[in-house]
């Protein structure tokens, strides 16, 4: 098998060879000539490690919102029954007990890690693989070679529309891993649908093999509150303490799958109460202050939505920044229209501004409120201290746009190391000291 400094030796050559390319070609036929680099980089992969996929359970979950909260339910669910699980997500690597925080700033790194991974989830004796897999993923082939066995598909919404050039565009490179699917030469292949969303169709029609929907109509007593949610579903009763409606739909894809891959409910219902919470995702900071402190990476127009509402009946001051600079840049003034419907005070700070002036982001974010005047404080720790500071009992502070991102991202690559929970624990301990 190769080693590390050779797979890096390959890597910096190809990437030379690359760089050479783009300064003798024209830009447009270089853009085409990624797409045979990153598909030949995608099953280099696949054969310097032995196409290590085809000897796992694998298991991918793609969608606009909740990816990382499914493949964090799913591998419990699977735990419950026994197997020995591995993943791959936003948050974290994680095979079998030991976890490994994601520093790579991207979902599914590219690339020889994903099928590197996958060969030490074998070695260490996992039968099952959950990856959660993106469009820009997709787009540039990572999940090729990934022999898959199941999909499951949570939800689309308008999400990186610069980079894909369509909306359309950003459906097909999601619909993509359903035909990646389709080609598996797995035996008994299925799909996991949000029957819910009005893209389920896309991915329903280009797979022939087992479907599976689900749809909150699948259930009965549901009590949906910001400290849990609770519900009837298949006979059984299931619990858990993830907040909030977004979370059920994130709870039911995953009992769909468990249902569908014939895991008895008692026990999936057993794996989902064992998640008692998700890092970045909705995630309570108590630091033993009397208001509670809420970090989640809502970066969508809806997902920030499903959030503030969550939280009704508090008093909701809300930090939060937006999309990178350079992307997306049509969320910004909608973003702000929602935080001014539903937060009683709101302060707009940096997330990732990259090359763009991080002023102007905030200020567009800021031309979506028309009754409030929200604060502005540039510097993320700054904002979060200060809604810290003017908290108090009842209140809910709602922090978003970055979950467990590592990093705050400048111009010119610039990579200040970052964590929001950490932040907002350091900060509350200095608050609750200086009260004292």
């Amino acid at each position: 098998m190769y080693s590390s400094a050779e797979e890096k030796a390959m890597i910096t050559a190809m990437e030379s060879f690359l760089s050479w390319l783009r300064k003798i070609l024209p830009e447009s036929l270089f853009r085409k000539l990624q797409l045979p680099y990153h598909y030949l980089l995608a099953w280099l992969g696949a054969v310097l490690f032995g196409f290590p996929s085809q000897r796992l359970t694998v298991i991918a979950v793609t969608g606009t919102k909740g990816k990382s909260s499914v493949v964090e339910l799913v591998s419990s669910i699977l735990e419950e029954v026994g197997y020995k699980t591995a993943h791959v997500s936003t948050i974290h690597f994680k095979i079998g007990d030991k976890k490994e925080r994601n520093l790579h700033k991207m979902t599914m790194p590219g690339r020889f890690f994903l099928h590197r991974f996958l060969k030490k989830a074998v070695k260490a004796g996992c039968t099952h693989a959950v990856i959660e897999m993106t469009s820009e993923g997709a787009r540039q082939f990572r999940h090729k070679f990934i022999a898959l066995d199941a999909l499951i598909f949570t939800n689309l919404a308008p999400e990186h529309i610069e980079s894909h050039g369509s909306y359309e565009n950003y459906v097909d490179a999601k619909v993509s891993i359903a035909r990646a699917l389709e080609t598996s030469k797995k035996p008994n292949k299925l799909l996991v649908v949000n029957g819910d969303d009005k893209e389920a169709r896309r991915f329903l029609e280009v797979f022939g093999g087992t479907k599976i929907s689900f749809s909150k109509n699948d259930v009965r007593g549901a009590q949906i509150t910001s400290d849990g949610v609770s519900f009837d579903w298949n006979g059984a009763r299931v619990q858990s303490a993830l907040p909030g409606e977004f979370n059920m739909y994130n709870i039911l894809a995953a009992l769909a799958y468990a249902k569908a891959a014939g895991i008895p409910v008692e026990k999936a219902a057993s794996g989902i109460r064992k998640v008692v919470g998700i890092p970045g995702r909705a995630e309570k900071i108590n630091a033993g202050q009397n208001f509670d402190v809420i970090v989640d990476y809502a970066h969508t127009p809806d997902s920030l939505e499903k959030l503030y509402q969550t939280y009704a009946g508090k008093y909701r001051r809300c930090v939060l920044g937006n999309t990178g600079g350079g992307r997306d840049a049509w969320k910004r003034p909608v973003m702000g229209d929602i935080a001014e419907r539903y937060c009683d005070e709101i302060i707009l700070t940096n997330e990732d501004p990259y090359d763009e002036n991080p002023e102007k982001i905030v200020r567009e974010m800021a031309a979506g409120m028309q009754n409030k005047a929200p604060l502005f404080i540039l510097d993320r720790r700054a904002a979060i201290r200060e809604a810290l500071r003017r908290s108090s009992i009842g209140d809910v502070v709602l922090i978003t746009g970055k979950g467990t991102d590592p990093y705050i991202m400048g111009p010119m690559g610039q990579r200040e190391p970052w964590d929001d929970a950490t932040v907002v624990k350091e900060e509350l301990r200095k608050l609750i000291a200086d009260s004292v």
